[in-house]
């Protein structure tokens, strides 16, 4: 039988004249996993509100063509009356949390499917266990961090055992160890048979688990195909926003005729071929490296001394953290889920008191100056960008910060069309917020605090769901901005990210500072990353093996001397 069969379907949002989508024909196998693909407002999302009737119940507009789900047709069904047989994980994991309790949110759903206490103690435990929170079932989810709530997310749904699961984006804010713990636990339910369409930017999150790739264009479906064989066409992965996996473009740049998908059996391949690394190379660029450090950074900007701190539900997020970054410095904080990056990043620019210690900032104590002027100082932003965005247009979002700090026309609207074009988003002065793309809003949210000039820029996961080549122009702008004097601080669990665009990085665990230092000199140090659930990009990982330690792709082939045998 077929799980999913769509014929000739085509949706257009009653606010929108233009079709999300256009013409979509579909099928997805019982038992199969697929992965579907594409750019930001390619139409992911709006196709898999589809399958359990979130539109057009919940989201208005017009709807033609036909969704088959194990052989019956969706017509009349309300959103509900699909819940045992479509489980789906938002994008938007915390619309999904409303309880007080995470044994709460997840006797919810059970509680409709009429099963006795003993089985719904049964599967809330094992849900649980999966994505790794037990001893969770206590905990309020508004105290979980982002990584936690998401978590709960797919435990909530994974306890009610549907048929087809649909994930939209499932671990964006899980930490790689977390991540691949909740891909082994879908990867043992597609062994089992539970059919699993898998929406995602990342090719490398479902490499070992789908069995089929459905690239989105513009409401349509553009490719579909094996994963064998679509995993490879780098090109068009990349054109449509996605990130091509590392190895695919390894052995494009070499021109191997294959290559294994992991960097232990990639080692031991191109070994066998001769291939070597350039030692002598890689260690004039590292000694470079560490002659420019000194001399590229100013005087510390942000001195953290020693600080604790506890939330009201008796969680100690911080257990005494020392911490220095100095002016034109970009500062990655990694850890896992839970671990204290954002309570700390919180501290910068007072949005949290620490319990103990003490906070200076341009060599001021942050309890002796006033919370505006520690906000203009140091700029945050939020990792959901929605969380923090309240104006009616685009160009009074950026001008209320400056506003309020004291700048007047004709300089505020000065600095609003500069920050706004620096920012890329020149000529949406008059746009609402919420009617833009997730990037945009992100880059909106940047924009809102860069007005104010900050010395300090700090983000909290600034790439969450946004697809490749937005992902690329965030940090890309973070550079310049970086390169133009202001410091920046990212909090990031995405290792490419990392690796390509930080200087240095601080690894928590704990509450605690696990390690601090220049990136390469971190990730030279894989068996600590792990302990703080971190997992190198495949890249680093494969060089590690050879001996050095790149940061991207270009540094690896940068030290590959020319060898007539790759091509054997």
């Amino acid at each position: 039988m077929e799980a999913v069969e769509i014929n000739d379907l085509s949706f257009a949002y009653r606010t929108s004249a233009q079709r999300a989508l256009n013409g979509i024909n579909y099928v997805q196998g019982e038992g199969e996993a697929v992965a579907l693909l594409g750019r930001g407002g390619a139409g992911k999302t709006t196709l898999v509100r589809c399958l359990n009737r979130i539109i057009p119940v919940l989201y208005s507009g017009k709807l033609q063509g036909q969704v088959r789900l194990f052989g019956r047709t969706l017509s009349t069904e309300g959103v509900g009356q699909l819940a045992g047989t479509v489980g789906m994980i938002f994008q938007d994991f915390e619309a999904q949390l409303f309880s007080t309790s995470v044994l709460h949110e997840m006797t919810f759903g059970l509680g409709e499917l009429g099963l006795d206490s003993r089985e719904v103690g049964e599967r809330i435990a094992w849900a649980l266990s999966q994505v790794g929170l037990e001893g969770f079932a206590r905990r309020d989810p508004a105290t979980l961090s982002g990584g936690e709530k998401q978590r709960l997310a797919i435990a909530t749904v994974l306890a009610m055992r549907p048929r087809l699961l649909v994930l939209d984006e499932p671990t964006t804010d899980l930490d790689p160890l977390a991540k691949e713990k909740v891909l082994e636990v879908l990867r043992g339910l597609k062994d089992q048979g539970l059919t699993i369409l898998f929406v995602t930017h990342e090719v490398e999150d479902i490499r070992e688990m789908a069995d089929r790739l459905a690239l989105m264009s513009e409401g349509r479906l553009a490719i579909q195909g094996p994963l064998e064989e679509l995993l490879f066409q780098t090109d068009s992965l990349e054109e449509n926003g996605v990130r091509p996996f590392p190895l695919a473009r390894l052995r494009e740049s070499l021109q191997l005729p294959s290559l294994p998908w992991t960097p232990e059996e990639a080692h031991r391949f191109l070994e066998s071929r001769g291939i070597r690394l350039d030692h002598r190379r890689y260690q004039e660029n590292v000694q470079k490296e560490q002659e420019n450090r000194e001399s590229c950074y100013g005087p510390a900007l942000l001195q953290v001394e020693e600080i604790k701190f506890s939330y009201p539900n008796g969680v100690e997020a911080l257990q005494g953290i020392d911490l220095e970054i100095r002016q034109g410095e970009f500062v990655a904080i990694l850890g896992h889920n839970g671990s204290g990056k954002t309570t700390l990043a919180k501290h910068f620019n007072g949005l949290l008191r620490p319990r103990q210690g003490r906070v200076f900032l341009g060599g001021k104590d942050a309890r002796s100056v006033d919370i505006n002027w520690l906000a203009q100082q140091a700029g945050y932003v939020f990792q959901n960008p929605d969380h923090q965005l309240f104006a009616a247009t685009v160009e009074e979002e950026v001008a209320f910060g400056p506003r309020n700090f004291g700048l007047r026309p004709p300089e505020l609207q000065h600095t609003v069309a500069q920050t706004l074009e620096i920012m890329g988003l020149k000529g949406y002065e008059k746009c609402d917020p919420f009617g833009l793309t997730k990037g945009e809003r992100q880059r909106l949210a940047v924009a809102s605090v860069l007005a104010s000039q900050p010395r300090l820029l700090i983000l909290d996961e600034p790439t969450t769901g946004l697809d490749y080549q937005e992902q690329r122009r965030m940090m890309g702008l973070l550079k310049t901005l970086n390169e133009a004097g202001h410091t920046v601080v990212i909090i990031t669990h995405s290792p490419w990210v990392i690796a390509e665009y930080a200087h240095r990085a601080v690894v928590l665990s704990q509450g605690k500072v696990l390690a601090d230092g220049p990136l390469r000199e971190i990730f030279g140090q894989e068996q600590l990353l792990q302990k703080a659930s971190f997992k190198l990009p495949t890249i680093t990982s494969l060089g590690q093996r050879f001996g050095i330690t790149p940061l991207s792709l270009e540094e690896l082939l940068g030290w590959l001397p020319a060898c007539p045998s790759y091509h054997k």
